[in-house]
Parts: structure tokens; sequence; C-alpha cells
């Protein structure tokens, strides 16, 4: 058995009491003082979150616009310099390979952030498709490279006592190269949990002095250390695809309902063909929000059913901490989307309603109106 890999501040995690699980190879902090807490501490105070297990690839050069177009879903000629964007790799067939955020540093310096459970075939996918080209050059950061996400409500307060104007006054999805507490970084005002936010990219070496940095005056903000158990819960009330549930090689992104990602008009990509006839036929599943109202809770793989047909899924399923009821995340097929649903749990049908995603959104604009 392989030893689990750890990131820059697997001791920092150790210190603050977490418990570990195996998170695709990676020893990563589940939860600290529990999940519930943490939750809400994020949604009512701040949280800070170690994924320094994702991956960074920069792709440089001339070519380097023509590469992002070529294996993205999304348009990144309308991505000006410090800004971010949402955007998916497929395959020919439409098949989700990724979902990442594409940052542009400089006129021809792009920076993709990739989930960590595919890295490796992220890296060898776009070397692939850059090979042979002089205009551009690939590099793999992942290793060299550390990733904090700092999110709720007073993140911005936080990073305003060791930055200053440049990090707080970023927009939704702007980014920029500065300094946070005398460490320099890249950072942006992106996140994953439906709360006002950042994420933070610095040397792996830096890593721990920028945690211990932020959690020391963080502390007087209600700023806590939160695991991966609460990261899940957060991004599901918010309605946040997860790769390996709601998207993956034989789910689009169509049918994860991402159809806002994908600019078939933007010229040739790959997957575009695919795509395209998909969205003209119609997707055969969508992704669909779903509230139980029976007792119970649909987790992932449950299956979805009408009556006693098996009508699709469930990806993604808990007990909304912050709405105090279970939601649901699940793959339905196309005909039966108008038609009563139910989730199938150890064998009883526990009645869901449909609900507008997402389940949850912040209540109020982040400081300084963003």
């Amino acid at each position: 058995m392989s030893e689990l890999r750890r990131t820059p501040l697997f001791d920092r995690h150790k210190a603050a009491g977490a418990r570990f699980v195996d998170f695709g190879g990676w020893q990563m902090p589940v939860q600290y003082r529990g999940l519930l807490d943490e939750h809400q501490a994020v949604r009512t105070a701040a949280g800070l979150f170690d994924v320094s297990h994702m991956g960074e690839i920069e792709v440089e050069g001339s070519g380097a616009l023509a590469l992002c177009q070529r294996i993205t879903t999304n348009d990144a000629s309308v991505l000006d310099v410090g800004r971010a964007q949402y955007t998916i790799w497929c395959t020919e067939d439409g098949g989700t390979i990724d979902d990442t955020i594409l940052y542009r540093r400089g006129d021809d310096r792009y920076l993709f952030c990739v989930n960590a459970s595919n890295v490796a075939a992220c890296v060898g996918w776009i070397r692939e498709q850059a090979k042979g080209d002089g205009s551009v050059t690939v590099t793999d950061r992942s290793e060299d490279t550390a990733l904090l996400a700092l999110q709720g409500p007073r993140a911005a307060e936080l990073v305003e006592q060791g930055a200053g104007a440049w990090l707080s006054a970023l927009p939704r999805f702007g980014c920029a190269d500065g300094e946070l507490f005398g460490i320099p970084l890249f950072a942006a005002r992106t996140g994953y949990t439906g709360e006002d936010g950042f994420e933070l990219f610095c040397a792996a070496g830096s890593a721990a002095a920028l945690w211990d940095a932020l959690m020391g005056p963080g502390e007087a903000l209600g700023l806590e250390p939160i695991g991966l158990g609460a990261r899940d819960t957060l991004r599901l009330e918010a309605g946040l695809a997860l790769y390996g549930h709601e998207l993956g090689r034989n789910i689009s992104p169509l049918e994860a309902g991402l159809g806002w990602a994908v600019k078939l008009d933007k010229g040739e990509f790959i997957g575009r063909d695919a795509l395209r006839a998909q969205r003209e036929a119609g997707p055969p599943r969508q992704l669909v929000g779903l509230e139980l109202t029976d007792k119970g809770i649909g987790r992932a793989e449950y299956p979805v059913r009408s009556g006693e047909n098996r009508v699709g899924v469930v990806t993604s399923g808990t007990r909304s901490p912050t709405l105090r009821r279970a939601v649901a995340l699940a793959l339905v097929d196309r005909e039966w989307l108008d038609a009563s649903l139910s989730i199938e749990i150890r064998g009883r049908a526990a009645a869901a309603e449909r609900v507008k995603l997402p389940f949850y959104r912040r209540p109020t604009p982040g400081r300084n109106g963003k």
C-alpha cells in the first residue's frame, strides 16, 4: 500500500486536532471541531481551508490563448488580464475531463486550477494537445504551489488587515499578484462555498507562514480551520458541482446544468460537435435539486424513482446544516423531469420535491458590496 501524500500544512492540521481521511491518496483533514460547527463558522464568520492537494498548470506563450480555447468549453478570449473564469475540459464525445478555474495572469500567461483527483490526467491531456506547438509552454506547478481558501462574510476584513486595499478590493472573479502579511502570493476572489472569499496561491514553502499569519488575527473574527466534511456540505448547499459526482467522463456539462459555461459559437474546441448535437436534441439527463419531504437522507448513488420506475440517481445528498432539511442533487432522465419523484433509501421510497438551485444563496452582499 503506497504512503499517503501530505500537504505542507499537515503539521498545522495535526496540531489543530484534525481527524484525517484518505482523500484520493492524500492524507487530508476531514474535520477539526466538528462538521456542523465548521459549516456554521463559514456561513457566519470565516473559515480557512487547505486545498493544496489541487493542481496548478501554467500555460504561457503567444499560443497560450489558442490552446486554452481549444481545450475548454468557455470563451477564454473574453478574459481580461486579472480576471478568472469557470470552464470545463471535455473529451471529443462531450464527457467531462475536469471542471477548472482559468486565471489570466498576463497577456500570454494563464493558470488552470484543476481538481486534485485529475491532476495527472489534466497535465497529460494538455501536454498532448500542446505537443509540437512551439508557441506555448505548459508547466505543472502543482508540487511547488500551496493553495489556501479563505471563505466567509468576514474574509475581506481579515485580508484588509494583512494586505490593505489591493486584495479586499478585488471584484468577484478578479485576480492579482501581491503580498498578504508580507508573503508573496497570487490571489483570486473565488471560492467553493457560496460565500464571499479568496483563494490564495503561494509557494509551498510559505504555506505554514501564511496559515499562521491568517489564523492569528483571524481568531478575533471567528476564523476557524475547516475540513473536507464541511467543504462538501457548503458546496452542496450552494449547488456547486463536484467532479466524480455531478461531473465525470460519462456526464456532460450540459447534463450537469452547466450550459452557461459552454460557448458553442466561440469557434472550434474539443467536444464541440458532441455538445452541439446534445444541445439540439436535448440532454438525455438533467441535474436537478431535490428536497426530501419524507424522513431520511438521499445519499450519492441512491436510485431516484417515479412510482416503480427507476428514473435517475442521486449524485450528492446531505442534511443541509443551514436549511435543516435533507437536500440532494440528482441526474434524472429527461422524460421524467416533471413527474413526481422519490429517493429509494434502503428499500423505502422517500418522497422528494424538485426545487430550484442553489439550495442556499448568501442573503446579503459581502463587504464592500461584492
